[in-house]
């Protein structure tokens, strides 16, 4: 069994996968590419995901010669291993190409968690179609988005509803600790959004701490960022940034409203009914690219699951001190805004299923390595 994880969040996912999957068959064997969480659940790792994670297009240059050699890896194996099944976890460009390797020498292809494509590029639909075999979808739009375009596709309800039933109860003791008003800072998981992000994010609560002496900020740092490098941007905070490790439900529980980096924290923040503005700012190379290729009428996934302006979004030169200074205080000194952004939350929540998507998922992939292991012995036994 071979399974890629590129992205920090995809590790957790792929992480509680694999364990769903080794209740129902203990004895599989995982190779593959993610972090630390897939290798505690069992996966040995070829690559690391953190040293493949980009955000951008000018920003995959840096990276370029570890993504040769990861995908020359897994080409060599699907082709001399012939793994009983290959799944993929987001990671578009990367796993797309490496789906068309696994398709020429006929390992199945599960795709979990499908690649954004409803939002941009689409044309890679098509090619999508040809190469996998069953998409695992985990928002509620996308199964009709495959289902019309002839995939077989399943909706599987969203893993971070499962990871947050897992940790939720280790959040009331931390929350005391702080006096109004928390705020967090969520810059990312990739050192390139940080670099660009987190700056500006501190320049912010320089001017909040004015409006706000009593604030305190928190910062849940990602498992692919060491935290030396995350306090190189903060030693010369006004205010004290509480860097956690680890779990960010328990740092989002004391948080009364966040800065978050547009992605899956999005959603994790939503999930905690965390009021929000998003950011997101890329080189100017590749936001203009974006802007060319991007079809939806928002960038944070929060506002795409609600198909609604839930939270607000600042993009590339939006993205200034002075502007987050004043959406945070509007939040803040706005109670009924506050009530209301958390009760679309709540709903956003909501529409995002009941959890159990490790166990769906799982189910599939079983479901489709045992249909590979009939159809083998068919044909054998018609030799």
């Amino acid at each position: 069994m071979v399974i890629v994880a590129g992205e920090a969040s995809a590790d957790l996912h792929g992480s509680n996968l694999v364990k769903a999957m080794k209740r129902l068959e203990p004895g599989i064997i995982f190779w593959g590419i993610g972090g630390r969480e897939m290798e505690r659940a069992g996966v040995k790792l070829l690559f690391s995901s953190s040293d493949m994670a980009v955000v951008g297009l000018t920003e995959v240059l840096g990276r370029l010669h570890t993504i040769i050699r990861a995908s020359k890896k897994l080409k060599s194996i699907l082709k001399d291993k012939r793994p009983d099944l290959l799944i993929l976890i987001d990671y578009p460009d990367f796993n797309i190409h490496i789906a068309g390797t696994a398709k020429r020498f006929q390992v199945p292809v599960l795709y979990y968690i499908s690649p954004q494509v409803w939002a941009w590029r689409k044309g890679r639909v098509r090619k999508i179609s040809r190469r996998v075999d069953r998409m695992a979808v985990i928002l509620p739009f996308e199964e009709e988005f495959y289902r019309r375009r002839g995939m077989k596709v399943d909706y599987v309800g969203h893993p971070l509803l499962d990871a947050f039933e897992c940790r939720k109860t280790s959040q009331d003791s931390f929350s005391s600790e702080f006096r109004y008003p928390v705020v967090g800072l969520l810059p990312g998981s990739r050192k390139e959004e940080i670099s660009n992000l987190l700056p500006v994010m501190v320049k912010a609560i320089g001017f909040l701490c004015r409006r706000y002496p009593e604030m305190r900020c928190v910062l849940p740092l990602a498992p692919t960022i060491e935290p030396g490098f995350i306090r190189s941007f903060i030693h010369n905070s006004p205010v004290d940034i509480k860097v956690i490790q680890g779990d960010i439900y328990k740092v989002l529980s004391a948080c009364d409203v966040a800065l978050v980096t547009s992605g899956t924290a999005t959603l994790d923040t939503a999930i905690m009914g965390v009021p929000m503005v998003i950011v997101y700012k890329v080189s100017l190379v590749s936001y203009w690219a974006a802007r060319m290729m991007v079809k939806v009428p928002h960038i944070g996934l929060v506002n795409l699951v609600a198909g609604a302006d839930v939270v607000p979004e600042l993009i590339q030169h939006e993205v200034t001190a002075e502007r987050l200074t004043r959406e945070v205080e509007i939040i803040l000194d706005d109670r009924e805004m506050m009530t209301s952004m958390k009760s679309k939350l709540k709903e956003v929540k909501e529409g995002l299923g009941k959890g159990g998507a490790s166990e769906r998922t799982a189910g599939i992939a079983m479901e489709m390595m045992r249909r590979d292991l009939l159809e083998h012995f068919s044909k054998f036994s018609r030799r």
